[in-house]
């Protein structure tokens, strides 16, 4: 049986375009087929949807980037947690593994290398995202 969502923190994650490409990690603990992902972590008390993914993905990757819009939310088909997708501008620093008790590696995917890594789809307002801002 599932636990009801509402009784763990949101989680947040950060969707960053740089150059061309997005911003992927893999966890060190996988999350059934979720093996690829984009840096996420849990919403803390006090924070904002948008500053929690600002910090994980520093805590993640080392990079510095701002919020510019949530893409949306859902609860997510494979683990049953609210999770909230926010497009985010890289404003400084090197993406390098962080976080290395939480990440195996990350990389920098370009848009035909997308299924390569999430075989299984995204999530339609973060594909429709992706394919407006990875426009090759």
């Amino acid at each position: 049986m599932r636990a009801n969502t509402d009784e763990r923190p949101g989680i947040a994650a950060a969707i960053v375009v740089y150059e061309g490409r997005v911003l992927m990690v893999r966890r060190r603990v996988s999350e059934g087929r979720l093996s690829w992902q984009f840096p996420a972590g849990e919403v803390e008390p006090g924070e904002t949807r948008e500053e929690a993914a600002v910090r994980e993905i520093r805590e993640e990757t080392g990079l510095t980037v701002a919020a510019v819009k949530p893409l949306g939310e859902r609860v997510h088909p494979r683990t049953g947690r609210h999770m909230s997708y926010i497009a985010c501008e890289a404003l400084g620093g090197t993406a390098y593994v962080a976080d290395t008790e939480e990440l195996v590696e990350l990389a920098w995917v370009a848009h035909r290398e997308i299924p390569e890594y999430v075989p299984y789809g995204l999530f339609e307002p973060v594909q429709d995202h992706l394919d407006a801002a990875l426009q090759s």
